[in-house]
């Protein structure tokens, strides 16, 4: 399958030159930006397929590159960050990332978190989701236009890694993350959180959503 071009969003040279050296050596195509007012203009100029971002740039934070692309863009973003809080990982998902990916990173589970991203795009350009809009009793996900509705009410969500086959890895931290990011999902679906009945735990497998057959929330 064609390999994606890739915008590489990263101050930091040697950082840089790592991870375009990378991708050529996989085959990607790729563009590198320095700051992130020059990513916003190559988005926009470029029409690139992923978005590898750095938060920690030298002109404006990356969550406002995030914000700024999102406004207009459901390019898929990794952010590949030294930010390793919950709540910096929580912030850009939230306000649009799709993965967050901790520095220091190995070489192997930046190329896997490409791959799955890379599925996604083939998903969705192939139609391989039947419908553009998903329709589970209260909730409504619209894929097309990156939007979710509960019982009329928009939400703001954003799409993120779950399982290792996701992820690429099951790194403690990445199972810590997980149950954070699914803690706030809950959150905001959830009648009652801590009586779940659309997002069902599996203890030892993982999240599964169930199907409701009704309106009733």
């Amino acid at each position: 399958m064609n390999k994606p071009t890739i915008l590489v969003v990263e101050d930091d040279v040697p950082v840089r030159c790592l991870i375009t050296t990378t991708l050529k050596t996989h085959g990607y195509k790729y563009l590198t930006a320095s700051n992130g007012e020059t990513a916003i203009m190559m988005t926009t100029s470029h029409n690139p397929d992923i978005m590898l971002l750095d938060l920690g740039l030298p002109d404006i934070d990356g969550i406002e590159v995030i914000r700024s692309v999102r406004t207009w863009s459901n390019l898929p973003i990794i952010v590949l960050s030294a930010r390793s809080e919950d709540s910096d990982k929580i912030e850009a998902l939230d306000n649009g990332a799709d993965d967050y990916l901790t520095k220091p990173f190995s070489v192997d589970e930046l190329l896997a978190r490409l791959r799955v991203t890379q599925r996604r795009l083939n998903l969705l350009a192939s139609d391989g989701i039947n419908s553009p809009v998903f329709v589970n009793g209260p909730l409504k996900i619209d894929f097309s236009a990156g939007c979710v509705w509960l019982s009329e009410n928009e939400l703001h969500l954003t799409h993120t890694s779950l399982t290792q086959k996701v992820w690429g890895s099951t790194q403690e931290n990445d199972i810590a993350s997980l149950r954070v990011y699914m803690a706030s999902l809950r959150k905001k679906l959830e009648r009652c959180p801590d009586a779940p009945h659309l997002i069902q735990t599996h203890v030892g497998v993982g999240y599964r959503m169930l199907r409701v057959e009704n309106d009733e929330a």
